[in-house]
């Protein structure tokens, strides 16, 4: 994406290259919207900031939160609300998700309100970064948070079970020895944790990693049934017999990795921020990039979440595509990655020293995800309605693996088996 290949490339000077352009931001008196956001563990520090700094400019605007706890539920949310007519005026969605909602016609095409407003990509919207919320024909959002995932790991734990803290280990062999090495440490100490459930996100990224994707071409059929997806959850199960990965929900794992009991931790970015302030003095908090398994062909997925306008009252509409503007924008963007850990999707915030430029250099934790985006695709959404179920089913076999109830292949034929019954039929 030009987005994270400049910056990656030529950090910093990347980051002091271009003009500030402002959004052109007209009045709106006395209009009240509502505004539905994911993960507020992650997002709500960032959301509050923006809200605070957007009614400074559009005070007759007022914003109401609505927040649900993860992608999924707020997925299921919309669509619930769609059938009975309730929908918010703007609802932030994973990546993953619009396309069900182009397809069902509930996000609106933005193209014509962004041409309206002049040029995209003086205002900061490359097309690389509309790409990541173009679905269904249409752009049915824009971005407002990027992501991939990235490795987490306690220094102090990695030197005591003879590893070099300057020197992480590149390959997952090497992790999975280091691991192995803090598991035995003892003292209640696990050797890693990745995340695994949830959603399809971070399987992706192992997936991806040795080179395979989600369904073919032309998607029609799984993707994952062949070598890779089995390399895929040969590893997952490895990480639990080798690297000593304990059952554990997300939560847990992030407050035990917090109290210095597990060694290196496989996340998202977007918890940066986050798990700095839950580390505190307890210990050294690095960050590396994840491995990636195939040199030539592996990537990472990009997460991440893009705004949709569902408004259908034309102040409503005209008030949530002002907020929507402002989020995305420079000043919003700006505000979002210093409040968590995401990548920014507004090059203006990334290319002006006032809002980014600076930000990179003083803050090497949040590096490691700018530099892999140059091997970071988009998070595929699955086709059709089942979407969600597709999600879940997956999370359920991998919980297979990780509870250690069934081998990766039995797991990987059942799960082509039952993704295969949820895609919708081609004629």
């Amino acid at each position: 994406m030009t987005i994270t290949r400049r910056a990656a490339l030529a950090l910093p000077a990347t980051l002091l290259a271009a003009p500030l352009a402002a959004p052109r931001i007209a009045r709106a008196q006395g209009t009240a919207i509502t505004v539905h956001y994911a993960q507020p563990y992650i997002y709500k520090n960032s959301y509050d900031a923006i809200l605070e700094a957007f009614s400074k400019v559009e005070p007759g605007i007022t914003v109401n939160f609505v927040t649900t706890p993860n992608y999924e539920e707020g997925a299921q949310l919309i669509l619930r609300q769609a059938a009975t007519n309730q929908l918010p005026d703007l609802s932030y969605q994973g990546f993953n998700r619009l396309r069900v909602f182009a397809e069902r016609g509930i996000a609106q095409d933005l193209a014509p309100l962004l041409a309206r407003d002049g040029d995209p990509a003086k205002l900061g919207y490359t097309p690389s970064l509309l790409e990541l919320a173009r679905f269904g024909g249409i752009q049915s959002g824009l971005a407002y948070a990027a992501s991939n995932p990235v490795t987490y790991y306690n220094a102090e734990l990695v030197k005591r079970a003879g590893g070099d803290p300057e020197n992480f280990p590149r390959d997952w062999n090497g992790v999975l020895d280091l691991a192995a090495r803090i598991d035995r440490l003892g003292d209640g100490t696990e050797g890693m944790w990745f995340t695994w459930n949830g959603d399809d996100w971070m399987f992706s990224a192992l997936l991806f990693g040795h080179g395979g994707r989600m369904l073919n071409a032309d998607e029609t059929d799984v993707g994952f049934g062949g070598p890779e997806g089995l390399a895929a959850l040969t590893l997952l199960d490895r990480m639990v017999k080798q690297g000593g990965m304990p059952n554990m929900t997300a939560a847990a794992a992030r407050q035990a990795f917090a109290a210095g009991k597990v060694g290196m931790l496989f996340q998202t970015t977007a918890l940066v921020r986050g798990t700095l302030a839950s580390v505190g003095e307890n210990f050294t908090l690095r960050t590396t990039g994840m491995p990636v398994i195939d040199a030539d062909t592996g990537r990472l997925p990009t997460g991440g979440a893009a705004g949709m306008l569902t408004a259908k009252d034309p102040a409503r509409r005209e008030a949530a595509w002002k907020f929507l503007r402002f989020s995305t924008g420079p000043v919003g963007q700006a505000l979002m990655v210093r409040n968590t850990g995401y990548l920014p999707c507004n090059q203006i915030a990334i290319d002006d020293p006032q809002h980014l430029g600076a930000f990179y250099r003083e803050n090497p934790l949040f590096l490691p995800a700018v530099r892999q985006l140059l091997v970071s695709i988009p998070w595929y959404a699955f086709p059709g309605s089942n979407s969600v179920r597709v999600t879940q089913t997956m999370v359920d076999n991998l919980a297979r693996i990780v509870e250690q109830r069934a081998t990766p292949q039995e797991v990987q034929a059942d799960m082509v088996a039952e993704v295969r019954r949820l895609l919708p039929r081609k004629s």
